[in-house]
């Protein structure tokens, strides 16, 4: 299983509070392999390398594929 981490080296995982563009968040999900959940699996399909769904505060939900994941997501607390 991909383990995608943020720029700091922590494990990205679901539930971490976060911040995204300086707004506050959390990360709703992370996929990074086939889960027989259709809603899921959709995003692997759409995005080979996978990636996470986060919930920014005052922008809503934002899918960060594999490659988006910058030093713009900074980890908060787990």
């Amino acid at each position: 299983m991909k383990v995608f981490k943020y720029w700091s080296g922590e494990e990205v995982k679901s539930g971490d509070q976060i911040t995204y563009h300086d707004e506050q968040g959390k990360v709703d999900f992370v996929v990074s392999q086939k889960t027989g959940e259709a809603a899921m699996d959709w995003y692997l399909d759409q995005f080979p390398g996978g990636g996470l769904m986060i919930i920014a505060t005052n922008f809503g939900n934002v899918f960060l594929a594999e490659n988006d994941i910058d030093e713009d997501l900074v980890f908060v607390s787990r």
